[in-house]
This record gives structure tokens, sequence and C-alpha cells, in this order.
């Protein structure tokens, strides 16, 4: 999911003068702009959201979470009213709940509880043959989670937003894609897991991890944590020791849901930092890297 930050960029490539305005506008605009797009580019009647702003793009399932999590955030802002925010978070954990779950290759959405990585952005159905996807699945709950937790009242749609976001996350069976050495990444009906390696060391996938190690029905064993993370990379880079990762977005994506600065494991608590902390020095890592410019980029 790079929408977010590539509206911020645009954004900033559009602003002549960002001095000019305030920081706390110029970040105003640039959320707004964002959440723009997981409104505008969604289909109201079913609520899911376009992988990319392209003709004939599939929904992608992590555009959804990712939508579902910028709505929570437009109430508050006053971007949305919150009846408009509970209509489309109604709509799209309808979609979610009632679409066809089955093993067939062309008249389902999802296997087990899990979903695939594109849908059809009309009948919501599997796309482009893609893979049944446990990272796209992951941040989709992350997002149904979130809302789960911020439709909090006792009005009858609130609870109904509860209830069915508890159905969707707990029908999944997550160990069904543990095969011991890591959660699979994908499964098709075609092949089923051959072709596919197991999320291990870190990246993007660690809200997956943790939601799958936390499921109250279908959990990964104990386990998959430690295998997660003995598979981690301690490096330095521009004076920042942190575990590796290259893509900076693996290194963001599970704080949009997590706060993660006084949570650490066993792995860190020996590093001696938090999980945010390691996230914030590969921050500091790669805009230290891009002010050096080692390849000379233009642009």
């Amino acid at each position: 999911m790079h929408k977010l930050l590539t509206a911020g960029l645009l954004l900033l490539l559009l602003v002549p003068h960002a001095s000019a305005i305030s920081e706390e506008a110029l970040l105003d605009s640039i959320q707004r702009t964002s959440f723009a797009y997981f409104w505008n580019e969604a289909n109201p009647s079913n609520g899911l959201v376009k992988d990319r702003d392209t003709g004939g793009s599939p929904a992608s399932i992590a555009s959804v979470g990712f939508g579902l999590s910028a709505i929570c955030v437009a109430i508050d802002h006053g971007w949305i009213t919150r009846s408009q925010g509970v209509d489309r978070v109604l709509t799209t954990l309808q979609t979610f709940w009632t679409c066809p779950q089955n093993a067939s290759a062309d008249s389902a959405c999802g296997y087990r509880g899990l979903f695939y990585h594109f849908l059809d952005m009309n009948t919501g159905l599997r796309a482009w043959s893609s893979e049944l996807s446990t990272i796209d699945t992951g941040l989709l709950f992350a997002g149904i989670l979130h809302a789960r937790e911020y439709f909090d009242t006792n009005d009858s749609l609130d609870i109904e937003i509860r209830a069915i976001a508890d159905s969707i996350t707990q029908r999944a069976e997550w160990d069904f894609t543990w095969t011991g050495g890591g959660i699979k990444m994908g499964w098709t009906p075609e092949t089923g897991f051959n072709g596919f390696g197991e999320w291990v060391g870190y990246n993007e996938a660690m809200i997956m991890y943790i939601i799958a190690f936390g499921s109250p029905t279908h959990p990964v064993p104990g386990v998959a944590w430690n295998t997660w993370t003995n598979n981690y990379f301690w490096g330095s880079h521009y004076g920042y020791q942190y575990v590796e990762f290259p893509p900076l977005f693996g290194h963001q994506y599970s704080h949009c849901w997590i706060d993660f600065r006084n949570i650490h494991d066993t792995y860190m608590q020996n590093k001696g930092i938090t999980y945010f902390e390691n996230s914030r020095r590969a921050t500091l890592a790669q805009r230290a890297y891009c002010i050096d410019n080692p390849g000379n980029q233009i642009g």
C-alpha cells in the first residue's frame, strides 16, 4: 500500500511554498488528500477499494483494511460524518461476511476465512487469478479490528459492526496457513501452497503474525513468534543499528495499528530497544541515505 505515501509526496510537489502555511495545515492537507483516495476510489455499494488509481484496477483487500482505518480518522477530523462512516463500514463488513468462501477458482472471494489478494470491484470475487494472501488478509483484518474498537457505542449499528467484525476475523483458519516453518505467503486452488514461501524475518507481516497468534478460534502455535524472530538480521546503516528490512513500508505498516513505543519481545529486549525505536532508526537511516544520495539520483 503506497497510496498514502504517494498522495503525500504529490501534495508536497503541488504546494509551491510549503513554508507559507503552518506545519499543522500542511499535515492536515496531506492526511485529507490521502483519505480522499480511500473514500473516492471505493465502490460505495460494497466498500471495495481499488488497488491503484487506474482504469480496470481490481480491489486490493489491503486497500480495504487501510480504508477502514482511514474512515475512523476522517470521522475524528470532521471530513465525513459519523453516519457516513458507519454506513460505509457496515457495507464493507457485510460484503466480506457474505461473499462466497470455497475452494473454487472463479466463484469465491476467499477460502477458510481468508481472502484473495485481489477482488473484482463489482462482483467481489477473485480477480487476476490472485493468491489467497495471508499478509493482505492480515492488513484487512487490522482495519476491521480498528473499526470494531472505534464504533464502541450501544447504538444498534455500532453493535452490528462489532458483531460482523468478530464473525469475519474469528472465521479465519490461520492454523491452515502454518506449516512449521512460518506462515505461508499464499495458497491457490490450482496449486495449493506450492510455489509460496513463508513469512519469516522482519517485514510488514509483523501485524499479520500478531493477529494470527492472537486468534481466539484458529491461532498459529506458540512457536510461531520464535520462528519469525529467528530470521531477523541486525545491521548498521548511517550510524543507526536496527533490524533490517530495506523497504521503509515494512517498518511502518504494523505501526499504523499498534503503538510499539513500550513493546518489545526477547529479541528487542536483548538489543535494548522497542519495536518503535527500531522503526525510528530505520526511518532516520533512510533519510540519511537520501541526503547522501550515493547513486547520484536526480529528482
